[in-house]
């Protein structure tokens, strides 16, 4: 029994040694959050049995859980780099047909050959509608529409595009040569009751599941949101110094149980070797 003990020990450490080395690999990486293994111990008896009489019988992983702390954000001076100060994620669609909904902290923007604003895989940013006064309109996902920016001033062609502002409440400003103003919208973001349950799909972006529950969504600077910074980037939440110390301890934890597992062969050896 302790070679399977010892086992799980062993399983269990090289789990926590992946995630710890999965954080380590990702302190570069925009909007990443940090991951924990977190495990429970296995235990089993009759019901007629005193349990003062039987130990445990190894640890089991319940799940690898990711933290959603705030990472630090870093200046780049560029208006389509947004970070959030806050809960709130960026609400991206993929390209048809599937045009599937994802959430990402990674506010790393730009403009494709469409004129379309696009996240690092390639998922278009999308805003809520608003009135004249800037005001949110609707919050549901069918109305919802792509940032897409103009060349021209709507009306007159012969207008060029002058500039784009996101203000701190997402609300996405057009100022044109002639300098009049067009409100494009405010940028979705969506909150989650539960983000630990949210399904993580690569490059800082997840998918909503019955674990995370719906999204609630709406602009910033509502409820636990917070609000847009335009040209910043949020790192990882990655402390190096804490996984390195982490890494140790996880490496001893799988010297341990591997030297566990040799005690208990030389034991079974030496006693096979009581007849010879």
């Amino acid at each position: 029994m302790s070679f399977y003990t010892s086992l799980s020990g062993l399983k269990a450490a090289q789990t926590d040694l992946a995630t710890i080395s999965n954080n380590v690999a990702n302190v570069g990486s925009a909007g990443f959050k940090k991951s924990r293994a977190i495990f429970g111990d296995l235990f089993a008896s009759a019901p007629t049995q005193t349990t003062k009489m039987i130990a445990g019988q190894g640890t089991r992983l319940n799940g690898i859980t990711q933290q959603f702390t705030q990472g630090t954000l870093e200046a780049t001076d560029k208006t389509l780099d947004l970070a959030i100060a806050g809960e709130g994620m960026f609400v991206v669609r993929g390209d048809p047909p599937r045009s599937e909904i994802s959430y990402t902290r990674n506010g790393a923007f730009q403009v494709d050959v469409n004129r379309r604003v696009v996240d690092t895989i390639g998922a278009t940013l999308q805003l809520l509608p608003v009135d004249a006064a800037g005001t949110v309109t609707s919050t549901a996902l069918a109305d919802m529409t792509d940032l897409v920016l103009p060349s021209t001033k709507p009306g007159d062609p012969s207008v060029s595009l002058a500039n784009i502002s996101i203000g701190s409440d997402g609300l996405v400003t057009a100022t044109y040569g002639d300098g009049s103003n067009q409100l494009l919208g405010k940028v979705a973001m969506a909150s989650f009751t539960a983000q630990e349950g949210l399904r993580p799909i690569g490059d800082a972006h997840w998918q909503s599941t019955g674990d995370s529950g719906p999204p609630a969504i709406n602009a910033a600077s509502n409820g636990p949101l917070g609000t847009i910074r335009s040209g910043a980037i949020e790192r990882a939440n990655v402390d190096i110094t804490e996984e390195l110390v982490a890494l140790i301890g996880a490496q001893r934890n799988f010297q341990a149980n591997a030297k566990a597992i040799e005690t208990a062969s030389a034991m079974t050896q030496t006693i096979i070797n009581l007849r010879t």
